[in-house]
């Protein structure tokens, strides 16, 4: 009988560890906080001033944006895309971030950089990029340049081109000032 018992024990003990895992949390690891969507990326090197492209993010941003063209990645399965992003204010002090958008409304910061051109890494969550009135640079990059149509772009060279031509060809864009035109 204590045997029975403990083969029970052990049975139940062996079915209550098993967790079920729906089709969703399969496809959607990286917004569940598991140990595989909490690995950081390594980032790239440090922006230098000939790769960055300035993008345009409204008429009411102090800031100036920009791209490092050659930190774009894209890793399309994943429908992400990494970037350094470079933000200037006026009096030229610049924040620079290695950032990430899961196409087409996440946004998620890897690391920041320091005024000695370290990178500290942050390792934030997955966030809601705002759709509001107040215009960001994760909302303008995900709408005009790196998820056309709600779709992440196929490579780096795609998003470089669109950063180089103020929007993607995909996007219907007002007229509006160019990089700087204030």
């Amino acid at each position: 009988m204590k045997r029975a018992a403990a083969l029970l024990a052990a049975a139940l003990a062996a079915c209550s560890s098993v967790q079920e895992v729906s089709d969703w949390e399969r496809a959607n690891p990286e917004l569940l906080g598991t140990a595989e969507s909490a690995r950081t990326p390594a980032p790239p090197a440090f922006p230098r001033p000939e790769n960055l492209i300035e993008f345009y993010v409204s008429a009411t941003a102090t800031f100036r944006y920009f791209i490092d063209r050659s930190s774009l990645s894209v890793q399309y399965k994943q429908s992400e895309v990494r970037f350094v992003q470079v933000a200037r204010s006026p009096s030229g002090v610049e924040n620079v971030s290695f950032e990430a958008i899961k196409c087409p409304e996440l946004h998620r910061i890897y690391a920041v950089g320091s005024s000695d051109g370290k990178w500290i890494l942050r390792g934030s969550d997955w966030q809601p990029i705002q759709r509001s009135t107040a215009v960001t640079s994760p909302s303008i990059l995900a709408r005009q340049f790196f998820c056309p149509h709600r779709d992440t772009i196929q490579s780096a060279a795609e998003g470089v081109d669109a950063l180089q031509r103020g929007a993607h060809p995909l996007v219907y864009v007002e007229q509006r000032p160019g990089p700087g035109g204030r």
